[in-house]
């Protein structure tokens, strides 16, 4: 309830470009349909030669002998040839007998060899040669030029056909345009790159006091944090071609060709150097070996890694080719890559902070007309763990809802539903909900806003709305951080397992029973219960001690535990986590009880008016309980 593809091997890069006016004839779209006709066309062309194959030839004098004695069923007459069928069958399919005979069409010269009992062919005229190239040559010729085409097609200009192409995707230095200017909210890895910009400029200074520049850069953290976009904001800065390819587009079906392309980039970008290797998604074949399905260690991916590890060792740092790569799961990384000497750097690109989000917002707006009551800061609080990629989507909703009311610049409004939008869903106020039900959220929500803002360490509630929106959320209540902060108490924890179930606990007491509304405000009270107990040491009675093994799995937002205790231990456990629930359950019944007046007001105003904001909330309840009786600590 809370709530431009650039072909390797060119002297110039090539953009891949999209206008069909502009392509050349053989990657428009219509010519693969042309390329299919032709090929069926041959396929015609070739069956048909093998019909003409199986008819049996017969010398004109036997031809003539079938007609006299009734033997012929079908026959076909042109100017040189004459074909058809004998009512005579064939031996071992029984079916009818196809013949060609070439015609004589002297015919006092037939009846003489016939008068003499002379059995005689007669041979048509055409030239072999031709026949020999009209049935054999063409067909076949055009058959190798469509495998000759398509070999040249997958396997790159000039490329063996087992490459399958080569995907790197080469920008100019002038075609990068991306700068740290572009790049907010990340300035501790823009300023761990600025080291590697210096030396891709002038290689000499380090090399001056006998030290050479890192050789590889991983760029680590959570998807959207901006680790591409700092990669081409290095290339922009330093002036240097940027090599781009994604892990994935490595791996063929073919063993061999991930390596082979492996190869090929170094190969060019020594060509090219100073300049930037970018991969994306290295743990796509920077896996650990020996984990996978392949025995021995020989599979696709493996030699490609192997051959990567390889060229890193073996081109000199001096050049000036600086290999970036980015990933969302270090923790997979083969160790031969994370060591020295490979990527030397390591830059953990982290979510953004308040302060971050602010500038990322500022960044992602500057092209916007935007509103005089905008409060960028005000958006930043309401999004904490966003990560740019998620602020970016929230100014482009903010700019769409904008434009669906038809505003002339962009306001609070529009930015306020833009984040509701992404973190409860879209409106649903055509859902159908009853007057019963509708009054039953109206207390839930309730419920949990004067339980939030009693208790001490409650966060300030920023909205509550009872309107529906995504899949199951009918209602929800939002809490506005007054700080970022990274770090929480036990009385905090035990406070928002308190909210939690504020809503529940409202519905108890107005109506006796429960919903199942409440069933991911219990989910999130027990898990934060469950922590507290076997990973903060927060437990009076099992003491300072976490329990089972937990494999965080970095940036996934998921971990895996390996129990480790006995089973009187886990009984105690979950003793303690149901102490912990019920304790927040008492206080929240307390509070909600003590000031029931409230909360039948708030609930009352809430149907009505379906959303507030925090004042309204707050005018409320200083009204219902008067000015110095206000539960706010």
């Amino acid at each position: 309830m809370n709530k431009s593809d650039f072909k390797i091997g060119d002297d110039k890069p090539q953009i891949e470009i999209n206008k069909p006016s502009e392509l050349k004839f053989w990657q428009r779209p219509d010519f693969t349909l042309w390329l299919y006709l032709i090929f069926l066309l041959v396929s015609f062309y070739m069956w048909q030669g093998y019909r003409e194959v199986r008819q049996t030839e017969i010398p004109y004098s036997e031809f003539l002998k079938h007609v006299e004695n009734g033997e012929v069923a079908e026959a076909i007459v042109t100017d040189k040839i004459i074909t058809g069928t004998l009512t005579i069958k064939e031996p071992t399919t029984l079916e009818p007998k196809h013949f060609i005979t070439v015609p004589l069409w002297n015919t006092e010269l037939a009846k003489d060899l016939e008068k003499h009992g002379v059995t005689y062919k007669v041979r048509s005229s055409d030239n072999w040669l031709t026949n020999f190239f009209l049935n054999w040559v063409l067909p076949f010729g055009v058959l190798f030029l469509l495998w000759g085409w398509m070999a040249k097609r997958m396997g790159g200009m000039g490329r063996s056909f087992l490459n399958i192409g080569n995907k790197v995707r080469i920008h100019s230095e002038d075609d990068v345009k991306v700068t740290f200017d572009d790049v907010a909210g990340a300035e501790e890895a823009k300023q761990e790159l600025t080291e590697t910009i210096a030396f891709l400029k002038d290689p000499t200074r380090i090399q001056r006091l006998g030290g050479h520049m890192p050789k590889g850069v991983l760029l680590m953290g959570p998807p959207g944090t901006g680790k591409t976009l700092l990669a081409r904001a290095v290339a922009g800065e330093a002036k240097a071609p940027f090599f781009s390819i994604s892990g994935s587009e490595f791996i063929e079906m073919f063993v061999g060709v991930g390596a082979a392309r492996v190869r090929d980039l170094f190969e060019q970008a020594r060509q090219k150097a100073p300049c930037i290797i970018f991969i994306d998604e290295l743990d796509a074949i920077g896996g650990a070996r020996g984990m996978g399905p392949a025995m021995g260690g020989h599979d696709e991916r493996e030699q490609t890694l192997n051959q990567l590890l390889t060229e890193m060792d073996g081109f000199d740092p001096s050049v000036g080719v600086v290999v970036m790569a980015a990933t969302n799961r270090p923790e997979i990384l083969d160790k031969a890559l994370m060591r020295a000497g490979r990527f030397d750097r390591q830059i953990v690109v982290d979510k953004p902070d308040l302060e971050a989000r602010v500038a990322i917002l500022k960044v992602h707006t500057r092209g916007m007309t935007l509103a005089d009551d905008v409060d960028l800061r005000v958006v930043a609080q309401r999004t904490p763990g966003f990560v740019g990629a998620d602020l970016a989507n929230i100014a482009n909703e903010a700019a769409i809802h904008a434009v669906r009311l038809d505003h002339q610049a962009i306001t609070m409004e529009d930015f306020e539903a833009a984040i509701d939008r992404v973190i409860a869903g879209p409106e649903k106020k055509h859902r159908g909900l009853g007057a019963e039900e509708k009054e039953r959220v109206a207390f839930h929500e309730s419920g949990h806003t004067l339980v939030a803002v009693t208790v001490p360490t409650g966060e300030p509630v920023h909205k509550v709305s009872i309107i529906p929106r995504g899949v199951a959320a009918l209602g929800y209540t939002l809490q506005l951080p007054v700080e970022e902060k990274f770090l929480s108490t036990e009385s905090e924890l035990k406070d928002q397992i308190a909210i939690l179930l504020g809503g529940r606990v409202a519905e108890e007491i107005v109506y006796g029973d429960i919903s199942s509304g409440a069933s991911n405000d219990l989910e999130r009270a027990t898990e934060i219960a469950r922590s507290m107990v076997t990973r903060l040491g927060m437990s009076e009675k099992l003491g300072p001690l976490t329990f089972g093994k937990h494999q965080q799995l970095m940036y996934l937002g998921m971990e895996q535990e390996e129990r480790n205790y006995s089973e009187e231990t886990a009984r105690q456990i979950d003793e303690e986590v149901r102490t912990l629930v019920e304790e927040g359950h008492s206080r929240a019944q307390e509070i909600l009880t003590s000031h029931r007046k409230t909360l039948d007001t708030l609930a009352t105003h809430l149907r009505e008016k379906e959303v507030m904001d925090g004042d309204e909330v707050m005018q409320v309840i200083r009204e219902t309980e008067g000015e110095g009786n206000a539960p706010v600590v």
